[in-house]
C-alpha cells in the first residue's frame, strides 16, 4: 500500500496511466475562425491605463465587434424592455416552450417578415433559435452528409465555416469583388460548384464588408442557385440597417426561383444581442424544403437542442407590434453619421485604403499596406500592437478570411469613434517607414 498515496496524503498519480479518452480534435482548430476567439487573443496583451487615485486613463475603444449596445445612442427601445418585463411578470412564460418555438411568436415574426415579400409566410415557416448563431449551427448540421460542401463568400463571417467544418463538411470560397461594391463573383460560384455542393451562403447587408446588394444582383444569385440545383442560406441578421443608395432586399423575394433559408434575429435591429432570439425561416413558396425533408430535419434537430428563453419568446409579439419606426430611423441615422465619420477619417491614414463607403450593417473592410509600416508582420500583429499601444481593438482580416485587411466597426458613440480613429492614425504614423527614413536623413 506504500505506493497508494503521495507524501501529502493524496492519491499518487501513476506516470504510466493510459486514459481512454481524448478531445474532439476538430474543435481545437476552430478558435481561429471565431471573432470572439481572435479578439480575445488581441486583448490578452492589453493593459488598461490607470491614472492613480482611482482615476482612469484612456478608455478602450471597441472597434472589433458588432455589439454597440453599451453606448447610450444605441440603447434599445423602451417598448422592447417593457415587452420583456410584461412577459416575465405575466407568469405565463415560465415553462418549456415547444421545440420550434411559441406559436404566437412564430406567427408574429412571419407577419413581420412578410411585409418585405411578395407572398405570405405562416408560423409554420418559422423556427426559433438562440440567436442567429444557433440558426447557422442548425442549418450546417441539417446539411451535413459525407462529401457535402457549401459555398461561402470571401471575406466572410467565418462562423459559417466553423460550423460546417465541425460537422465534417467542406467549405469552398467564392470571392466578393471590392471594385464592384463587394458583389459575389457568380462566374467563380459556377466554376467551384460540383455535384456535392448543397448550398450557397449570401450575407446581406454585408458582414464584414458593409455592402448592400441590389435587387438585380440578388436576382442573378437566385438564378445561379437554380442553375446549380442548390439552395440559398441568407444571413440577414443586419436586415434594414442600411443608410446608402441601396435599400435592403430580402433574399426570400426570390424564393420561388430557388429555395431560401433565411436566418435572422432581433440582435442587431433592436440592438439586443444578449437576448439571444433568432430564427430560421423557410422562404420557399414552392415547398421544396418539405419535399426534400429539410423541414423535417430542422424539426428533428430542434428536438435535441436548447431553446431561446421562453419569456423572451413571449415578449416578441409585443416587441414587434409596439416598436415605432422612429426608433429604427434613429438607429440608422446614427449609423449613417458614424459611417461618414469613418469614411472621412480613414482617408487621412496613408497605410489604409478603403475601397468603398459602407452602406449597411456596422462594418467596413479596409486594406492594410504593410510596405508603409516598420516592424509590423501582418494584420494580426498590427491589431495586437494597436491594442497594446493605443487601447483600440480592431478585427484583423484573417478572422474573416482576408489576410492583411482589417474589419473596422463604426457602430460606436460618434465621439468614441473619432477618438479611436485618431489613435489609429497616430499608431500608423508612429510605425510609418517614412518617419524612419526622415529620421535617418536628419
Amino acid at each position: 500500500m506504500e505506493n497508494s498515496a503521495g507524501g501529502n496524503g493524496r492519491p499518487a498519480v501513476s506516470a504510466a496511466a493510459a486514459w481512454n479518452f481524448e478531445p474532439n480534435a476538430t474543435l481545437l482548430g476552430l478558435t481561429a475562425l471565431s471573432v470572439r476567439g481572435v479578439l480575445g487573443r488581441i486583448k490578452a496583451g492589453m493593459v488598461v491605463e490607470d491614472c492613480g487615485g482611482g482615476g482612469r486613463g484612456r478608455p478602450v475603444v471597441p472597434m472589433g465587434h458588432g455589439d454597440p449596445s453599451a453606448f447610450p445612442c444605441f440603447r434599445t427601445a423602451a417598448v422592447a424592455v417593457d415587452a420583456v418585463t410584461a412577459a416575465l411578470r405575466s407568469g405565463e412564460h415560465n415553462s418549456y416552450a415547444p421545440c420550434v418555438g411559441l406559436e404566437p411568436t412564430r406567427r408574429s415574426i412571419a407577419q413581420y417578415l412578410s411585409g418585405d415579400l411578395p407572398y405570405e409566410l405562416s408560423a409554420d415557416d418559422v423556427y426559433l433559435t438562440i440567436g442567429c448563431s444557433q440558426a447557422i449551427e442548425i442549418v450546417c448540421s441539417v446539411l451535413a452528409r459525407p462529401g457535402a460542401n457549401i459555398l461561402c463568400p470571401r471575406p466572410c463571417y467565418l462562423f459559417h465555416e466553423a460550423r460546417a467544418r465541425f460537422n465534417g463538411m467542406e467549405v469552398k470560397y467564392f470571392d466578393l469583388l471590392p471594385e464592384r461594391g463587394w458583389e459575389a463573383d457568380l462566374d467563380e460560384v459556377q466554376a467551384i460548384a460540383d455535384k456535392n455542393t448543397v448550398a450557397m451562403v449570401i450575407i446581406n447587408p454585408g458582414n464584414p464588408c458593409g455592402n448592400v446588394y441590389t435587387y438585380e444582383h440578388l436576382a442573378k444569385v437566385a438564378e445561379t442557385a437554380k442553375k446549380l440545383g442548390i439552395f440559398l442560406i441568407a444571413d440577414e441578421v443586419y436586415a434594414h440597417l442600411t443608410f446608402g443608395q441601396n435599400k435592403f432586399v430580402p433574399m426570400g423575394v426570390f424564393g420561388s426561383v430557388a429555395p431560401v433559408l433565411t436566418l435572422g434575429s432581433i440582435s442587431k435591429r433592436w440592438v439586443v444581442p444578449g437576448w439571444r432570439l433568432g430564427w430560421i425561416v423557410t422562404s420557399d413558396p414552392n415547398g421544396v424544403f418539405r419535399r426534400t425533408k429539410v423541414v423535417e430535419s430542422i424539426k428533428s434537430y430542434l428536438d435535441i437542442s436548447c431553446d431561446p428563453a421562453t419569456f423572451i419568446q413571449g415578449a416578441i409579439p409585443q416587441l414587434i407590434e409596439n416598436t415605432k419606426e422612429e426608433f429604427f430611423e434613429k438607429t440608422v441615422d446614427v449609423l449613417r453619421q458614424t459611417a461618414d465619420i469613418c469614411w472621412e477619417k480613414l482617408k487621412g491614414i496613408s497605410c489604409i485604403t478603403c475601397p468603398s463607403k459602407p452602406e449597411g450593417s456596422m462594418f467596413v473592410m479596409v486594406k492594410l499596406d504593410l510596405s508603409c509600416l516598420q516592424g509590423i508582420k501582418d494584420d494580426m500583429d498590427f491589431c495586437c500592437k494597436l491594442a497594446n499601444e493605443e487601447l483600440v481593438v480592431i478585427l484583423p482580416g484573417c478572422a474573416v478570411g482576408y489576410k492583411n485587411w482589417l474589419r473596422i466597426t463604426f457602430a460606436l458613440e460618434p465621439s468614441s469613434l473619432e477618438d479611436g480613429l485618431d489613435r489609429l492614425k497616430s499608431f500608423c504614423l508612429r510605425h510609418s517607414k517614412s518617419k524612419v527614413y526622415q529620421s535617418l536623413e536628419t
